[in-house]
């Protein structure tokens, strides 16, 4: 499943984790996608949102 935003196309975030000794491996920080039942037209559908687009109110939950 490929974690990205349906609305706003986010994806993970990558970069280094940096240890006390500076010693650097990598990381990645992973986007907090909901499967979320939205109205989209006139249809009601399931889509794979970030939790920011559901709390900006970019999505009309399906009722």
């Amino acid at each position: 499943m490929a974690r990205v935003c349906d609305l706003c196309g986010k994806r993970r975030g990558i970069g280094n984790t940096v240890s006390h000794a500076n010693n650097r491996t990598k990381r990645t920080w992973e986007v907090n996608i909901q499967k979320v039942h939205a109205k989209v037209g006139k249809t009601n559908t399931t889509i794979k949102v970030c939790t920011r687009c559901i709390r900006s109110g970019k999505v009309v939950k399906a009722a």
